[in-house]
């Protein structure tokens, strides 16, 4: 049977760059990877079939040979380059997929290899006024520190680790599965690379203890629950002299006895008497910088919104301060004397002597009442 063109199992024209033909074998190796298709020969014989294409078209030499003489250029049956269908596709593997599975490649750099820390999250509370004007606060937090006893090494004073044997201080090994081949931790060393004989006795060979810290965080000013505030390098320190995590903290606002806030606004309820909705009158209404003079007009409504510009929030991520939004509710008034009571009566006589000039919405509303049961029938 005539062996296919390796341009044409890889999708590819002649004149590709090694670029395209990595990327056009890592798209067709995984979609035929015998791990994805368990027991499925065609797929199988596919997946060869580009392994094979893939090793002589990476290969400068090869490829050349290939362009000029085809198949005979590259069968060492025939006398050419020679193309070994025993090559080990590990290597190949390992160069193609290598950031994918993390494997380091082979031949690549040995040594003690470190862990970045992990980082930290702290829950911080604040209050309302903290949150708007900014504020400095303490925290104490536990975490992984490097073991003074040690330095950090894991191993006794006076003693040093060695070199695992099983991984020659690589810190991971090769596992070849079929023609899947992976990198994983060296399972002696766990990773590092280093054997511990004789472990530090404050640490127990980590290198790290666990501490309480104490640090000072800045927070800025208009910061709002769900803003969280990054300390480089103040989470848990790296194992085998790996960099520090991150400290993250979270904020989270106090609900607030007057205000609720929403975004760069802030909301309160102001209640007023009767007699000053219908006269009018003026207010000290309080903001979270000092009182200031709310005037209410007559006649105000109960549910009335007044906007006080300027005196909300400056978010911490920029933009204009806010508003502050006053909805005035008036208030009922309660425990009335007998004397206070005859007075309302009286009061409210008269208001039904002047007809709907005085409750423009009442007479209104009633007024669509009574079209409602009219129209629906209702019996009276």
């Amino acid at each position: 049977m005539a062996q296919r063109d390796y341009y044409e199992i890889l999708g590819l024209s002649r004149g590709a760059a090694d670029g395209d033909i990595k990327k056009a074998y890592r798209r067709s190796a995984m979609k035929y990877h015998p791990d994805r298709n368990p027991d499925n020969k065609e797929a199988e014989a596919k997946f060869k079939e580009v392994k094979e294409a893939y090793e002589v078209l990476s290969d400068k030499q090869k490829r050349t040979a290939y362009d000029q003489f085809g198949h005979a250029g590259v069968d060492s049956s025939a006398g050419g380059a020679g193309f070994s269908g025993n090559a080990n596709f590990g290597d190949i593997f390992g160069d193609v997929f290598g950031d994918i599975f993390g494997g380091a490649r082979g031949g690549g750099a040995g040594g003690n290899r470190s862990h970045r820390g992990s980082d930290l999250r702290y829950n911080l509370n604040l209050n309302l006024e903290e949150a708007v004007h900014g504020t400095t606060v303490k925290v104490r937090v536990p975490s992984m520190v490097s073991c003074k006893s040690c330095k950090g090494s894991g191993a006794q004073k006076g003693s040093q680790p060695s070199t695992c044997g099983t991984c020659n201080g690589q810190g991971q090994v090769r596992m070849q599965q079929g023609f899947f081949s992976l990198q994983q931790a060296c399972p002696r060393c766990r990773g590092t690379g280093k054997i511990i004989s004789n472990p530090c006795g404050t640490c127990s060979g980590q290198g790290r203890v666990q501490e309480h810290k104490s640090l000072s965080v800045k927070i800025p000013a208009g910061v709002d629950t769900g803003d969280r505030i990054r300390l480089s390098g103040e989470g848990e320190v790296g194992e085998s002299g790996g960099s520090p995590g991150d400290l993250y903290v979270h904020v989270k606002v106090r609900q607030h006895a007057i205000f609720t806030r929403e975004d760069s606004n802030l909301f309160c309820e102001v209640p007023i008497t009767f007699s000053v909705a219908v006269l009018g009158g003026e207010l000290d209404v309080p903001t979270l910088d000092g009182r200031v003079k709310l005037k209410i007009p007559a006649e105000t409504q109960s549910g009335k919104v007044f906007r006080m510009r300027g005196k909300g929030i400056k978010s911490v991520h920029g933009g204009e301060t806010g508003d502050l939004l006053c909805r005035v509710v008036v208030e009922t008034p309660v425990n009335l004397s007998r004397k206070q009571k005859d007075l309302l009566a009286q009061f409210e006589s008269s208001m039904q002597e002047g007809g709907v000039k005085h409750s423009p919405r009442s007479s209104t509303w009633f007024d669509g009442v009574k079209k409602f049961f009219e129209d629906m029938k209702f019996p009276h």
